[in-house]
């Protein structure tokens, strides 16, 4: 056997197995004699073609239906005991037999009750191992029947409720019931909404407000496993994709993760018997069984699918899978589970073949044991026991991981218990602590004042002291979690989260202690941190392509304002996410800065499409004219912070004199002025989702005086002849953003025709010179940290390169660093300037998120700083960043010193 799965032998070996060791397939092979011929003969083709042929002169289509269901679980099971047939295969074909079985008896009642009528208003929608193609040898079915009162056929006087109560029954009993050649499938209809007072089929409408209003947790996971099966395809299909947002939620309600846990630990209790593992075990609730693998997939996929598409499969193996490719969960884990799934279902398989029993449980007698073990191809019960303890136990294991935690009593209520209960946890000051705890507590913060706020914050309170306590500043992140709390209308599901994800209070812990910028954008938005517990969240960003492709994407009847909301929330998250990972230390911070810019860029790109598509209904389109958008600054440099805003400059091919084609025409300068606004508004205007970017246009020629939006044509010609040094300077960090390939490429050859103009050395050097005193006279540093614009610092750096570049006509590459390693390559620059651009830009970047006042950060947020900044200590990073001043200065002296000639003109 290779992991505990059977070696293939021949299918006349496995009919000996069968005959022997399974009562219901002896008897089954000697009322199929022909069949038992075919499978001897080793024919298993032939096999599944008598299957189709089986129910030949059948007087009934129930009679045919059973006919063939005996003939595919013979055929079924001596191919699976032969290992010639794997698991996906037997239940696949079992679940398509259903499938089929479901429209031939519905056809049959249709023709019978309404020969007349299309075939039309009724659904069956498959739910549990149906529903997921997963069938296995004796498993039932757990069908919803759906029905559309407007066009369920009817006959006389009859309602469309009793129509479809009359069909739904009918098509239980055309399954269900048994005669002398079997039966089709059991059927269970409990997993409909209030299976005990609801009548068998429900109208469609009624179901869709039941699932979105009404449905427990268990409900949301059971659709997890949820097609439509049979009927009207239409029907089906709208109801699935109605209630697809109640299945899976973008931000999910943690208080449901739990319940689903609970249900876990009442089955273990209700089926407490079958617990232990041993003779009697059973295979499909006990601890470590089926229902555990099937339940750590689902409660995964709730928790991520709402956010990932692609882990939206039904099958419980697919699932695991899905969850470790996209990082989700760990992949030995995923490993273990579905090899120890797969093992599970096969040997619940020879469990069912002995006597056709829909039984889950290890036989407690030992002969009974021992011929489920021989049917397997074991010797004796024995070694089925051995073969299922290690994957058992591993399964359990992980599962108790899952959805046990440590038994962590409320925190008292009197202030000497609290006091003491808070230094046991580590709290060194605890009057602070008890003072916000009994505010917490009062029932005059918002957010706290519901039994079931109260109860998820009591709940976490004591891990969340813990990890607080343990922060790098207890003291300031005890402040931010009350300005968290006094923000949030309800504290409910940000409790909740807390406590399904530990890791989550810690790195809590560290956004408060470090980065109020973030606590501030948690405060807003608690549903930030839920977008930590994907695994990916501290991976960069992925291109700007597969982001633009993420932003994009629309969910039901979406139009253009949600798709504001929605890209706003998507953007959100992945910034969020940048700065913990800032925060976490889990990458470098210039690349952290790439990747903000990467998501702007995919903002831009989707939203201008988006509002392009929207302005050309009114207006039409200007023919031979396009939209170019060209970034600048931070943006185009692909070096954007936290902090930054957008520098965009708007132009547009073709003839300005042009006019669109649509129901309001417009001229091509108006009619690009006013989009170049409206990209700007989607870009910038808070909507309900909240904020986006500030977009600074001012770059534009001619400044704020001038149009938006101007031809690529005059946008040269005012570079060419009027431009000054500045705005040349500025030039060169451009890069075409938004617009078609081909105009892009034109734009940025274009660009570095206007770079590489010979200029006049002098004249350029004075005209840099003039621009950064200027800066010196009207923005002054903010504090001793404002790395741009200290003396030696970043604008500095900046102004050495942009002048090289327009000097020598080289390294005209819009990202600095690459920029600067050109001009260090072609020997116009000291190669140390690099190495002082890179510990600036990963300070500035650090502190325009832990502090945004240019100021000294609190002395327990210092560390962090320097080692994002690749330095050793606080101490290195402040003697690194003297050092890299005074070259800058150095460089700065070189290339852009006036002389004294120049100093003396100044002086008279």
């Amino acid at each position: 056997m290779i992991g505990g799965l059977p070696q293939p032998i021949s299918l006349s070996d496995a009919l000996h197995r069968a005959e022997e060791h399974a009562p219901y397939l002896c008897l089954a092979l000697d009322i199929l004699p022909e069949l038992k011929e075919l499978l001897a003969a080793e024919d298993l083709k032939s096999a599944f073609a008598f299957v189709q042929e089986a129910g030949t002169g059948a007087q009934t289509v129930r009679q045919k239906l059973r006919r063939e269901k005996r003939a595919l679980a013979v055929t079924l099971a001596v191919g699976d005991l032969a290992g010639q047939l794997s698991l996906s295969e037997v239940v696949e074909h079992l679940s398509d037999f259903a499938d089929r079985a479901l429209e031939e008896a519905l056809a049959d009642i249709y023709a019978e009750r309404y020969p007349d009528a299309e075939r039309q208003g009724f659904a069956v929608i498959g739910l549990g191992k149906h529903g997921s193609r997963e069938l296995n040898y004796s498993s039932d079915i757990d069908p919803i029947f759906i029905y559309d009162p407007d066009k369920i056929p009817t006959r006389g006087r009859e309602e469309p409720s009793d129509a479809g109560r009359r069909i739904g029954q009918q098509l239980v009993d055309a399954l269900n019931a048994r005669d002398d050649d079997g039966y089709v499938f059991r059927v269970d209809m409990r997993l409909r909404p209030s299976p005990e007072v609801s009548p068998v089929a429900l109208p469609v409408e009624a179901a869709i407000g039941y699932y979105e209003s009404n449905a427990l947790a268990w409900e949301q996971a059971a659709y997890i496993r949820s097609r439509f099966a049979a009927g009207d395809s239409d029907l089906g299909h709208y109801f699935l994709d109605t209630i697809s947002p109640f299945i899976w939620r973008r931000t999910l309600d943690y208080g449901a993760i739990a319940n689903i846990g609970a249900v876990s630990v009442r089955i273990r209790d209700h089926y407490a018997a079958g617990q232990q593992f041993g003779p009697g075990y059973d295979l499909k609730r006990g601890r470590g069984g089926i229902r555990e693998a099937e339940f750590y997939a689902q409660m995964h996929q709730l928790i991520y699918g709402g956010r990932d598409p692609a882990l939206r499969v039904p099958a419980t193996r697919d699932a695991l899978r899905a969850l470790a490719d996209a990082g989700r969960i760990d992949t030995e884990k995923a490993k273990i589970l579905a090899e120890s799934y797969e093992l599970y279902r096969v040997i619940e398989h020879r469990l069912q073949m002995v006597n056709d029993q829909q039984t889950h449980s290890l036989p407690e007698d030992e002969a009974a044991l021992d011929r489920v073990a021989r049917l397997h191809g074991l010797n004796q019960g024995d070694d089925l026991i051995e073969l299922l303890s290690g994957p058992v136990e591993k399964v359990g294991k992980i599962y108790d991981d899952l959805i046990m935690s440590d038994d962590n009593s409320a925190l008292p209520q009197s202030d000497h218990a609290l006091a003491t209960a808070l230094e046991e946890r580590g709290v060194t000051e605890p009057a602070a602590f008890i003072k916000k705890i009994k505010r917490w507590r009062s029932g005059k913060v918002m957010a706290l004042r519901s039994t079931a706020a109260v109860e998820s914050f009591e709940a976490v309170l004591p891990e969340m002291v813990e990890s607080i306590a343990g922060s790098p500043d207890p003291h300031h992140a005890l402040l931010r979690l009350e300005s968290l709390i006094d923000k949030l209308p309800t504290a409910i599901n940000f409790f909740r989260l807390l406590e399904a994800r530990p890791g989550l209070r810690d790195m809590l812990g560290r956004i408060l202690s470090h980065a109020p910028v973030l606590a501030d954008e948690l405060s807003r938005n608690v549903g930030l941190l839920e977008g930590l517990i994907d695994a990916t969240a501290l991976d960069l960003p992925p291109s700007v392509a597969l982001l633009e492709e993420e932003f994009a994407r629309r969910e039901n009847g979406d139009d253009y304002q949600m798709l504001l909301d929605r890209v706003r929330e998507r953007v959100g998250e992945k910034r969020f996410a940048l700065g913990t990972q800032l925060i976490e230390s889990r990458h470098d911070p210039l690349a952290i800065a790439g990747g903000y810019a990467d998501v702007a860029e995919a903002a831009i790109r989707v939203l201008t499409d988006a509002t392009i598509q929207e302005f050309e209904n009114v207006h039409g389109k200007v023919a031979g004219s396009e939209m170019l958008i060209l970034a600048l600054g931070r943006l185009g440099g692909k070096m954007l912070t936290h902090a930054s805003d957008l520098d965009l400059i708007f132009l547009f091919t073709g003839d300005h004199g042009g006019e669109s084609d649509g129901d309001r025409p417009l001229g091509a300068a108006r009619y690009f002025n006013r989009l170049a606004q409206r990209i700007v508004a989607a870009l910038s205007v808070p909507t309900a989702a909240g904020p986006l970017y500030d977009v600074d246009t001012r770059l534009r020629p001619s400044g704020a005086q001038g149009p938006m939006a101007v031809t690529t044509d005059s946008f040269f010609k005012y570079q060419n002849e009027n431009a000054w040094t500045w705005e040349h300077m500025a030039l060169t960090r451009a890069r075409p953003v938004y617009g078609s390939a081909d105009a892009c490429e034109q734009l940025q050859e274009q660009i570095n025709m206007i770079l590489k103009k010979k200029r006049e050395p002098e004249a350029l050097r004075k005209a840099v010179r003039k621009m950064r005193l200027d800066i010196v006279e009207h923005k002054p540093p903010k504090g001793p940290l404002d790395t741009k614009l200290m003396e030696g610092g970043l604008v500095d750096w900046e102004f050495i390169i942009h002048f090289l570049q327009l000097k020598t006509g080289k390294a005209l590459h819009s990202q600095l660093g690459d920029a600067a390693r050109g001009l260090v390559a072609s020997q116009d620059l000291d190669e140390d300037m690099v190495t002082a651009y890179e510990l600036m830009s990963r300070l500035l970047v650090a502190l325009r998120l832990m502090s945004p006042d240019c100021d000294y950060p609190p002395e327990t947020s210092r560390d962090l700083i320097a080692k994002a900044a690749r330095q050793q200590s606080w101490e290195a990073l402040l003697h690194g960043y003297d050092i890299a001043r005074q070259r800058v200065i150095d460089e700065w002296n070189r290339h852009l010193r006036p002389d004294p000639n120049e100093i003396l003109g100044d002086i008279i």
